[in-house]
């Protein structure tokens, strides 16, 4: 659902208390120095006392505290910043990984071209705050989530959630929530925060987490399609849950995912504590978890040749990534074979040239890393079979992901990444689109030449000819990748597209 821009709808979504908008922008209310989200079951405000920002950074640096009642913080993020390719939009997907965090607002810059002064000016205008005050806001949420649903001590969860120091910790909470974080904790327990957030016990040294989602959420589909392509010793999928290794910044991690209907119930491992904002933006890459399943459904059921798929698969995913080497490397081993084959391939690369976790992070089924980028580019001849072309193609992409000069991160546009790729030998727009639509979450990506997505089109009555199956979808537009993953399925039905890609 499209988040209204004016603000006479913004005030009919707050005043109809809808869900759907939460998260998509914040209602700042001057009588009382608060903001909401759309959904806050409080009484409405008048609307002259109305204010909407896009950001609850944009809130916070206005001065206002967040409700303690509907509790805007916890809201997943917004769809916009998945949807849309320009300056604001990658500067927020960077935030949320964490790279204000780890590399500073030049690093921040850096990474999408700009000077920290044109940057700042174009997030101050276009989201109401600078990168700081936006990862400051990041900072806030990750805080007060392990202040709610875990027992971690204070100054663990300042260091956790990315704060450089306890008082910075201290003086961001009580102006975030106008409570300290004893207070935060302590009306946890007396039972004012949602049940949804509730954590489960978990074993020592794990941290435990409820994720916010979109609702309809077809978690079970995503965790069926990584089942699929699990490579041993990586990952593992048993009783509906996902595990797998990590490589972060300050080390390895290993993580379990547990979807539900309408939260994912996290269970991480970490090196450091100060690697689980990082973890959490992966993992919520990796299940499209900030997705607007609402719109996507309206818009493709739309098609009355797709309204029968959406209908039986509501709140479909695009299952996402956790590291860029790793779904260039399946990418390329994929081209033109099936699910099987490619698996088994990248599960041989994996055995010979993966790392092992250290002793504490291994379970039953996880016990290494996918090999780093460096590694595949030294050791791909001789470990990987099948034709030379493929093996040279695998080896001078992880090269280039060695060495920085191919840069695939959630700064990137969709036509910087693709053009990238297919610059490179041996990989061509299939390979080059099927990585924009893992790796960046790219909401309108089709592949028109891929055999599967040409059955599930004629399996669904859409003409499957290139030319005429662009012209079919076109009113889908720019939600095409949930097209394809309903064309997928409906190739093999009962194997959820298990052969029909990498």
């Amino acid at each position: 659902m499209d988040a209204p821009t004016d603000f006479a709808a913004r005030y009919a979504a707050v005043h109809g208390r809808d869900a759907r908008f939460d998260g998509q922008f914040f209602t700042a209310v001057r009588s009382t120095g608060i903001s909401c989200r759309p959904s806050c079951p409080a009484r409405t405000p008048k609307a002259e006392n109305c204010t909407f920002y896009l950001t609850a950074a944009a809130a916070h640096q206005a001065g206002y505290r967040a409700c303690r009642r509907c509790l805007p913080e916890a809201t997943p993020g917004s769809p916009a910043w998945n949807l849309r390719q320009d300056v604001a939009a990658r500067a927020m997907r960077l935030i949320s990984d964490g790279v204000v965090d780890r590399e500073g607002v030049p690093g921040l810059a850096s990474r999408l071209g700009y000077s920290e002064r044109h940057l700042g000016r174009v997030l101050h205008e276009e989201l109401g705050a600078g990168p700081l005050a936006l990862a400051r806001a990041q900072r806030a949420q990750t805080a007060r989530q392990l202040l709610v649903a875990t027992a971690l001590p204070v100054a663990e969860v300042a260091h956790a959630a990315g704060f450089a120091s306890l008082r910075q910790f201290n003086d961001t909470v009580r102006e975030v929530f106008a409570m300290t974080p004893s207070e935060v904790r302590a009306r946890a327990r007396s039972g004012e925060r949602s049940l949804t957030e509730r954590a489960d016990a978990v074993a020592p040294g794990a941290l435990s987490l409820r994720l916010a989602v979109r609702a309809p959420f077809d978690g079970a589909g995503v965790v069926d399609w990584l089942a699929r392509r699990a490579v041993p010793g990586v990952e593992h999928v048993a009783d509906g849950a996902y595990t797998r290794s990590l490589r972060l910044t300050h080390g390895p991690a290993v993580v379990t995912l547990r979807p539900g209907t309408a939260d994912v119930m996290l269970t991480a491992r970490l090196t450091d504590l100060a690697d689980l904002p990082e973890a959490l933006a992966r993992v919520r890459r990796l299940l499209d978890l900030d997705a607007d399943p609402e719109a996507i459904d309206a818009a493709l059921a739309a098609d009355a040749r797709l309204a029968h798929a959406v209908s039986a698969t509501p709140g479909i995913r695009l299952p996402g990534s956790v590291d860029a080497a790793e779904m260039v490397t399946r990418a390329i081993v994929g081209q033109q074979v099936t699910v099987a084959a490619a698996t088994t391939a990248v599960g041989r690369l994996a055995a010979q040239l993966g790392e092992p976790l250290p002793p504490a992070l291994v379970t039953a089924e996880v016990s290494s890393m996918f090999p780093a980028a460096a590694a595949l580019a030294a050791g791909v001849e001789e470990a990987m079979g099948g034709p030379h072309a493929r093996r040279r193609a695998l080896a001078a992409a992880m090269a280039a992901i060695a060495d920085g000069s191919l840069v695939l991160d959630a700064g990137r546009t969709v036509a910087q990444a693709t053009a990238d790729l297919e610059a490179l030998p041996g990989i061509g727009p299939w390979t080059s689109h099927y990585v924009a639509l893992r790796v960046l979450g790219a909401t309108d990506i089709l592949l028109t030449g891929d055999v599967a997505v040409r059955a599930g089109a004629r399996a669904l009555g859409i003409p499957d000819a290139p030319r005429d199956l662009v012209a079919a979808t076109a009113a889908a537009a720019p939600w095409r990748s949930y097209v394809m993953m309903h064309l997928w399925r409906a190739a093999s039905p009962n194997r959820g597209g298990a052969d029909a890609h990498s």
